[in-house]
C-alpha cells in the first residue's frame, strides 16, 4: 500500500532547541512503592528527559513545594536534598534534562484565579532555581482551569526564560476534544509548549480521530488513533509524545510490549507497522515516547528504555 502523504514540517521551531528531535521521557519516583527505589543519578542513560514525580500543594492555593521524600530517603539508606541537587547536575553533565512534575493521581494543586496563578509561577520558579530543574510538567489528573494555568505558565516562562521546558501528561479523556480544559490549555500555550505525553493507559475505550470507532487500550490502533486527534487538531508533531506503562506493576490497564510502542511510532512517523487504523498522513516529527516510570522500567529489566530509545534514533 502507498504510505499516506507526509505532513509538511512545522513552521514554528520547538520552544527548546537543545532537546533531541525524538525524545524518551521517564518519570522518577520521589516516593517509596513496590518498584525499585533509585537515586536520580542512577536513571538509565537511555532517558533524555526525566520528570520528577511530584511537586506537592501547600496551604496556599497554587503554591508548590518539593523535597526528597522521607520514605525514599530511608529506603536508599539516606538521600538528601543536597544529594538530589547534585544528581540533577550529574544528569545535566550527561546531556539530560530534568523537569518537576506537578500533580499525579493524588495531586491537589489548584490554579483557578489570578492569585493562585501567581503563587504557582513564583514557587515553581523558586524550585527551579533551587534544584536546577529545566522545566515543569503538568500532570493534574483532577481537572484544571486552562485560562489561569496558561497565565501561570506564561508568568513562569517570563521568570525563567525561553529555555523553560513545559510538558504535560493528560489522561486520554482529557485529549478527546480541543475544547476540553487540558487540550485547550495545550493549544493556548502552543507557542511555548514543549511536549504533551498523553497517558495511553488506565483508560476505557476511546474514539480516535476518525470518530467512527471506539478503540480499546493496549493496541496500536488505540495509541495511533488517539494521538491522531492531537496531531490533526492543532498541535505540531514535535509537541506530541506517546505515554505508555513500563511494564508489569506500572498501570492497571493499557500495558503493551515496547515493540507495540515502536509500531505506533512507525505508523505515525512513516505510515508503516500500523494496525487496521491508518492516520490521514504521516508525522515524521512525532516527538517520541514517555513511560511511567523509570522505576518500574528498572524493576522490569529496563526493557522499555532499551527497546524504545534505540528505535527513536531510527525515526526520520
Amino acid at each position: 500500500t502507498t504510505p499516506p502523504p507526509t505532513t509538511p514540517p512545522p513552521t514554528d521551531p520547538p520552544p527548546t532547541g537543545d532537546l533531541p528531535r525524538h525524545l524518551l521521557t521517564g518519570y522518577w519516583h520521589n516516593f517509596d512503592n513496590p518498584a525499585v527505589e533509585l537515586r536520580l543519578r542512577d536513571v538509565p542513560n537511555e532517558y533524555d528527559l526525566v520528570a520528577v514525580a511530584f511537586a506537592e500543594a501547600t496551604s496556599t492555593p497554587g503554591a508548590l513545594t518539593f523535597g526528597v521524600d522521607a520514605g525514599l530517603s530511608a529506603a536508599l539508606g539516606g538521600y538528601t536534598d543536597a544529594d538530589f541537587t547534585n544528581d540533577v547536575r550529574t544528569l545535566h553533565s550527561r546531556g539530560k534534562r530534568v523537569i518537576l512534575s506537578v500533580g499525579g493521581e493524588t495531586g491537589r494543586v489548584t490554579v483557578n484565579n489570578a492569585a493562585s496563578a501567581t503563587a504557582f509561577a513564583d514557587t515553581a520558579a523558586a524550585l527551579i532555581a533551587r534544584y536546577g530543574f529545566d522545566g515543569i510538567d503538568i500532570d493534574l489528573e483532577n481537572g484544571l482551569n486552562p485560562a489561569y494555568m496558561a497565565q501561570a505558565l506564561r508568568a513562569l516562562r517570563a521568570k525563567v526564560g525561553s529555555s523553560l521546558i513545559i510538558a504535560m501528561a493528560p489522561q486520554t479523556i482529557d485529549m478527546q476534544n480541543p475544547a476540553g480544559g487540558y487540550f485547550k490549555l495545550a493549544l493556548d500555550i502552543k507557542d511555548i509548549l514543549t511536549v504533551v505525553n498523553t497517558q495511553f493507559y488506565n483508560s476505557g475505550a476511546m474514539l480516535g480521530c476518525d470518530q467512527n470507532a471506539a478503540y480499546s487500550q493496549g493496541t496500536v490502533n488505540f495509541i495511533v488513533a488517539l494521538a491522531c486527534i492531537q496531531l490533526e487538531a492543532g498541535l505540531r508533531p514535535d509537541q506530541v509524545g506517546l505515554g505508555l506503562p513500563a511494564g508489569a506493576g506500572a498501570a492497571g490497564g493499557g500495558i503493551v510490549a515496547p515493540s507495540v510502542v515502536n509500531a505506533a511510532l512507525d505508523c505515525l512517523a512513516r505510515g508503516t507497522n500500523c494496525g487496521s487504523f491508518r492516520p490521514p498522513r504521516t508525522y515524521p516529527g512525532i516527538r517520541g515516547a514517555m513511560t511511567w516510570s523509570v522505576n518500574w522500567d528498572v524493576s522490569n529489566g529496563n526493557t522499555f528504555a532499551r527497546t524504545v530509545a534505540p528505535h527513536l534514533d531510527t525515526l526520520p
